[in-house]
């Protein structure tokens, strides 16, 4: 336990974590999301006792439908909140609150990512009274999100079965600022070539600490798994509160 509240509360800008997203000059360093960082830190400072998980991916990797599973598993068992990113539309914060998920959309207009300060404002948006986990459904893009911190406690990314297993390295800050990788749509693991020990040796060649799930929001497969996940960042997160 001890290890468990050192990690949640020295946890560092994700931007510091490679260079990418930094401008040398002479022997300076420039931080180009020290702004970013400085926003990122305050909404930590007014969510002590909410998880916030930020939850990245390509698009169509099934971030929604987990969303939306994650949600009727929890039901009962904790309060959950959704902040859904996208560049246009809110279909998907609709398809939370279809299934009783308190969502708030966030339209980027365009933004390939979202940023602290827009997490920031919508915060004062959504009721947050009594909840235990947010999450932050980001915009889907491997690349961009990568860099911003957005006040999260973990960031999680899915990686659907569909997408191919060498994604890691091609796209390795994303996986080096992750804590969790999901590998999603296992249902269909039998018809694509995928392999699930390519994938997890990759993710943590980049990133050795990276933990991995493989999941099926249609069958049910890896949920159990996810949600006692969540349940124990929860209860972390309230342990070190308290």
């Amino acid at each position: 336990m001890i290890e468990l509240t050192k990690t949640m509360t020295t946890a560092r800008p994700k931007s510091n974590q490679a260079s990418v997203g930094a401008v040398q000059c002479e022997n300076t360093t420039l931080n180009l999301l020290k702004v970013n960082d400085f926003v990122a830190k305050a909404i930590r400072d007014r969510l002590p006792d909410v998880l916030v998980i930020n939850v990245c991916s390509s698009p169509g990797s099934g971030k929604t439908t987990l969303m939306q599973e994650t949600g009727k598993r929890l039901r009962g068992r904790l309060n959950m909140a959704v902040l859904v990113g996208d560049p246009e539309t809110e279909r998907d914060a609709i398809r939370m609150r279809d299934v009783g998920i308190n969502a708030l959309q966030i339209v980027t207009g365009g933004m390939c990512h979202i940023e602290a300060q827009m997490i920031y404002q919508a915060l004062d948006h959504i009721d947050l009274t009594g909840v235990d986990l947010l999450f932050i459904e980001n915009v889907g893009n491997l690349v961009c999100p990568a860099a911003f911190d957005l006040g999260e406690d973990f960031r999680v990314t899915l990686l659907a079965s569909t997408e191919g297993d060498d994604k890691p390295k091609k796209y390795p800050r994303m996986f080096l600022t992750s804590e969790l990788m999901v590998v999603s749509k296992a249902d269909l693991l039998p018809y694509v070539p995928f392999k699930v020990e390519n994938v997890i040796q990759d993710a943590r060649d980049v990133n050795p600490d990276i933990e991995v799930l493989t999941i099926s929001s249609t069958t049910g497969e890896g949920l159990d798994a996810w949600c006692n996940w969540l349940l124990a960042k929860v209860e972390q997160k309230k342990g070190v509160v308290a």
